[in-house]
């Protein structure tokens, strides 16, 4: 509908100066138009209550002069109705253009196409070495590689980094506990489980004897100064939990383009401790280096412990000056939880203070936390549900109901995978993703109402359809009607959807636009005969808006991490 708007926005700027004698410039007259509501008002709508100061007439008589004013071929009708200004589109013009407009552009349609040549620089995921990946990793990973998808969608070249957390005392405590109650061989077996079990037993054990806590900070000493019995322990540790970590992001179609985690940036961290000094950046605060931010209202940014170690806001403005030198970032975008928001705020802000011109290319987007039934995750007590645990479950019911339905259906074990992984992410990605959720099991895995897997049903209808058709339908001369036009504006609004959920790094815009557009198909299939029609025109100009929700369906599906079943 954007061209629509467009194009409306420049008729009403030039009727406004006719009428008026006073400039509007036609972008902030298309910020002022909407979607009516209510189909019967209208396609598109101005309200003329904005406008009243500046035209200096009330809202009735603006819409009243601009209605009697306005022609044009691609709207049927404008009127002016208490103080509203409601457009009617040509349908049977529209749905041909819009119809016209996917076909050419295929997969592409919908795109921007605004990022050719442009580098974005994605950091999500990232799960800390030796621990599970557990739901709580579901926000990061699936945001992070959907808004990955995103931007590649408009023509980015878009880097994905996996920003492991393989540093850090809990290697220490890792060592020691394996040391003391682990085997090569059972941990092996067990993989990450098993080093989760020791790093659980090592809280367990250390409420009694407190002395474990000395022993896990020596090792981890040890570690840093490059003892090699610990560092191939900790190599292990690290392959280990990526060999387990890899299967989880094989089902979810996810690669990286880097697993350089904070152990990479130890080197490059003297450089910008350098640099904070030579601006007169540190102070000393017992005993501490920090940068004060108080007059940004903001706690200082501790950058060395009174021992002299790093921590995190080191680590990421090291990390962050290696990218930009690296892969010379138009932007760098952070996918974590909205508790670390403070903690990006600060070390944005000092590294504008750097004197790096680049600084306001840094970008935080930050989710809600999630519990399981209500309860709070926690890594220490064991009360975590794995990501892998979560799938293999989806699946499992997936394959139960296929057994049922369709047990001769041929691919059945990779459309469950597909249908039953999809589910859990089209339930994570229909909130907002600022808000908390409170992760409902039994909710994640229906396959009734608003559901990835109604979604992706739908998608594989419109396969069935066109495959029984045997073409795809040409729009030619067929008189259409309200049913056609309904599908048709909600295809229009695809490229205006991927910009929004671009712009506010948003992708449940899409899993919203995806439920819009779903319903929208199964009321016209519903509604209208497709291939048994009996008016040959109706029947292709049917086929060719089916062929059009197959193709943005699709597109819409795989911006959001999910794949596309043809037959379920």
């Amino acid at each position: 509908m954007q061209f629509l708007k467009n194009k409306l926005s420049n008729i009403l700027s030039s009727s406004i100066k006719e009428q008026f004698a006073v400039e509007m410039a036609a972008a902030e007259l298309s910020d002022m138009l909407e979607y009516p509501p209510d189909e019967d008002k209208g396609d598109l709508a101005l309200p003329c209550f904005k406008l009243s100061r500046t035209l200096r007439k009330s809202p009735v008589q603006i819409a009243d002069i601009l209605a009697s004013s306005i022609e044009d071929a691609d709207f049927s009708s404008v009127e002016a109705v208490n103080g509203y200004l409601n457009f009617r589109v040509n349908a049977g013009q529209f749905v041909k253009r819009i119809v016209g407009d996917i076909r050419r552009k295929g997969e592409k349609y919908g795109s921007p196409e605004n990022g050719n040549g442009k580098t974005v620089v994605l950091d999500y995921s990232s799960p800390n070495v030796a621990k599970p990946f557990h739901i709580g990793h579901l926000g990061t990973t699936v945001i992070g590689h959907s808004l990955k998808l995103l931007f590649s969608f408009a023509g980015y070249n878009c880097v994905g980094i996996n920003y492991l957390g393989d540093w850090g005392t809990q290697f220490g405590k890792v060592i020691t506990a394996y040391r003391l109650w682990g085997s090569r061989e059972e941990v092996e077996a067990g993989g990450v489980d098993e080093l989760v079990a020791l790093y659980v037993r090592f809280h367990q054990e250390a409420e009694n004897d407190p002395s474990l806590n000395d022993t896990a900070r020596a090792e981890f000493a040890k570690l840093e100064a490059h003892d090699e019995e610990n560092i191939a322990l900790w190599k292990w540790f690290i392959e280990v939990s990526l060999r387990e970590y890899k299967k989880t992001y094989k089902l979810l179609g996810i690669e990286f383009d880097s697993y350089n985690g904070e152990s990479f940036y130890t080197d490059k961290m003297p450089e910008q401790i350098q640099v904070l000094r030579d601006k007169n950046l540190l102070e000393i605060d017992d005993g501490a280096s920090i940068v004060n931010l108080e007059k940004y209202n903001m706690p200082p940014c501790l950058i060395l412990k009174r021992d002299g170690s790093t921590l995190y806001p080191t680590r990421d403005i090291a990390a962050a000056v290696y990218r930009k030198r690296t892969y010379d970032f138009d932007k760098a975008i952070y996918v974590t939880s909205a508790g670390q928001s403070l903690h990006f705020a600060q070390w944005f802000k000092v590294v504008e203070m750097m004197g790096y011109d680049w600084s306001d290319k840094l970008v935080h987007v930050p989710y809600g936390t999630v519990s399981i039934n209500g309860a709070k995750l926690a890594t220490r007590s064991g009360n975590v549900i794995l990501l892998r645990d979560l799938f293999e479950q989806a699946i499992e019911k997936v394959t139960s109901i296929m057994e049922e339905k369709n047990p001769e259906m041929k691919g059945r074990t990779d459309v469950a995978e597909a249908v039953g992984v999809g589910a859990i992410v089209f339930y994570y990605l229909s909130n907002n993703r600022i808000r908390d959720i409170n992760f409902m099991l039994e909710d994640a895995l229906s396959f009734e109402g608003n559901t990835g897997p109604y979604a992706q049903y739908t998608y594989a209808r419109t396969c069935s359809i066109l495959e029984k058709a045997g073409e795809r339908g040409e729009m030619g001369d067929a008189p259409l009607g309200s049913h056609e036009l309904s599908l048709a504006k909600v295809l229009a609004t695809f490229p205006e959807k991927v910009n929004q959920a671009i712009e506010q790094y948003e992708p449940s815009v899409i899993t919203r636009f995806i439920l819009d557009l779903c319903a929208s198909f199964n009321r016209f299939y519903h509604d209208c005969k497709i291939n048994n029609c009996e008016d040959g025109d109706l029947r292709r100009a049917r086929i060719a808006l089916t062929d059009a929700t197959n193709t943005v369906l699709g597109t819409a599906l795989g911006l959001i991490c999910m794949k596309k079943p043809e037959k379920i």
